[in-house]
């Protein structure tokens, strides 16, 4: 059974502004991160991550599809909801995700210190501090992807 899904407001076009800004801060954030020496490969894992948690199909597309293009596994993005339990992953990518899940659920139980503490002494301030808006920028994308049901398929990455 095939379920339609039907767009609603285009928010890049009625709020244009906002969009535009909204680009600059994810564009600023991830640009961070890389040149405080967060790994490309943990930013996309966050994204898909978070994307995943989310249930935003359009953003686990997008980054998916990134990821494979920057030389990502699909064993890796296979097994990425099951993390924990895979041996797929470094200990930089498992406090990163740890960490992503605790910020995406905020609402079950805050940022535990415990997960916040091993992110500190894995990633340092300046890392963790970039993390952290890697994470809120795929969230917000993620609720204004979900807003808007934005349909997966059509996306094709930049050259």
């Amino acid at each position: 059974m095939t379920t339609k899904i039907s767009e609603r407001l285009d928010l890049s076009e009625l709020s244009s502004a906002a969009y535009s800004a909204m680009g600059r801060l994810y564009a600023t954030a991830d640009k961070a991160a890389e040149e405080a020496g967060v790994e490309a490969a943990i930013r996309y894992l966050v994204q898909i991550r978070a994307s995943q948690i989310n249930g935003c199909a359009f953003c686990i597309d997008m980054h998916t599809i990134d990821a494979r293009k920057a030389g990502e596994t699909e064993q890796r993005i296979y097994a990425l909801n099951a993390w924990r339990e895979s041996p797929f992953f470094s200990e930089r990518e498992r406090a990163a995700l740890e960490l992503t899940e605790a910020v995406t659920l905020v609402h079950d139980g805050q940022v535990p210190d415990d997960v916040y503490e091993r992110s500190l002494k894995v990633f340092g301030e300046e890392q963790l501090a970039h993390l952290i808006w890697t994470i809120v920028t795929i969230n917000s994308y993620n609720r204004l992807a979900i807003a808007q049901r934005l349909v997966p398929g059509n996306y094709a990455p930049s050259s």
